[in-house]
């Protein structure tokens, strides 16, 4: 009885009998097959080389090539051997027993390959745009878990593909994969949410840390962006948490965004200004409010006949990014304002109210008793 240690013995050698008759018989394909595979080696290695060159300061004005560089630097060895082999087995005629081996090593080592090319252009994608939409690396605290999902998700269809490709049947892998998938989906949907959220974050960039955002009745400071949730330093000090899912699905305004700040002020002057003040009232105000620098005037016009004051509509923009330097500008042209109106008399309108007084006849009086005159020891006085 052949024992199974005898049985792998013999087709050992009947593999290396094949192998010596093949080699025999066909030298010169063969070495024109090795030739072809150095060739590609060769070629594979300087997509390595031109890798790192894309890498280099000199690509600096685009973050692709560097991207696409650090993608091309993990070209492994394991691979060019397993693309030469391949065409030396192929080119040369190779019998099957020696055909199918190196066919299979090289789907395995193409595919693993290719996996490891798409990780590293999408992983270097996600830190790019960690980088640009937090500097100082809140977000990176998000790129561990994100490279293990992303390795692991790769990898799984990496190894369903490699069985495809060999003929074996994953419809029943894939089915368990879906179970399983859909019952962790199921039971970690609010981590994935934010997951995603944080994600959404990265490549849309909403908003970035340092903005100003507003949202809801609460308005503040982005000041971190986490894989989890985002903290917003509030106007009135406190800080407010509130996940990334959650914040994404309200209508968010970011105030930190404007390259140009449109106000619009109401200036009320009592109605006993003289009419042409009001008619020279625009001409004084774009005076005094280009005189700020990085302010343009829109328009003003007398707008409404208040109940106690003739109100004018002011429209003026500041030309600034940063909210507090808008402020400042603003403060300034307030000031304008404040000066422009010492310096002709103009008086703001407060409210007011004047109460007329008739006597049954209609002549008007004063709304209180005139004084009596009262004799007082032959002297008149008035006795209020």
């Amino acid at each position: 009885m052949t024992t199974p240690k005898a049985s792998m013995l013999t087709d050992i050698t009947r593999i290396f009998d094949i192998a010596l008759a093949w080699l025999d018989g066909h030298t010169t394909q063969i070495a024109l097959s090795v030739a072809s595979g150095v060739i590609i080696v060769g070629l594979l290695y300087g997509l390595k080389l031109f890798g790192g060159y894309l890498c280099s300061p000199r690509f600096s004005s685009s973050h692709w090539p560097g991207i696409i560089g650090r993608a091309l630097k993990r070209t492994r060895l394991w691979f060019k051997i397993a693309v030469a082999a391949q065409i030396v087995a192929a080119t040369a005629h190779a019998p099957t027993e020696i055909a199918y081996p190196i066919r299979v090593l090289f789907v395995v080592a193409a595919v693993l390959q290719a996996a490891v090319w798409v990780r590293a252009l999408i992983l270097g994608l996600v830190e790019y745009r960690a980088g640009t939409t937090d500097p100082t690396g809140n977000l990176q605290s998000a790129m561990g878990l994100i490279r293990v999902l992303l390795t692991a998700g790769l990898f799984i269809l990496a190894t369903i593909l490699i069985l495809s490709n060999l003929g074996v049947d994953v419809t029943g892998l894939l089915a368990g994969l879906g179970i399983g998938g859909i019952a962790i989906g199921l039971a970690a949907q609010g981590i994935f949410s934010d997951l995603f959220a944080a994600l959404s974050v990265l490549f849309d960039k909403p908003f970035k840390k340092g903005d100003m955002v507003k949202f809801d009745t609460s308005q503040g400071t982005v000041e971190a962006i986490g894989l989890k949730s985002t903290r917003i330093r509030a106007i009135s000090g406190e800080e407010i948490v509130i996940s990334n899912a959650n914040l994404l699905n309200k209508e968010l305004r970011n105030l930190a965004v404007f390259e140009t700040r449109r106000y619009f002020q109401t200036i009320s002057l009592i109605y006993q200004t003289p009419p042409d003040i009001c008619a020279t009232l625009p001409a004084l105000l774009k005076a005094a409010i280009e005189s700020v620098d990085r302010v343009t005037f829109a328009r003003c016009a007398l707008d409404n006949f208040a109940a106690s004051s003739l109100d004018f509509l002011l429209i003026y923009e500041i030309h600034e990014a940063d909210p507090s330097n808008a402020l400042d500008r603003k403060h300034l042209v307030n000031n304008a304002i404040l000066a422009l109106f010492a310096e002709h008399g103009i008086q703001f309108a407060y409210p007011t109210q004047t109460t007329f007084t008739a006597a049954p006849d209609g002549r008007m009086v004063m709304p209180f008793a005139e004084p009596k005159p009262v004799e007082v020891a032959g002297t008149a006085t008035t006795k209020a």
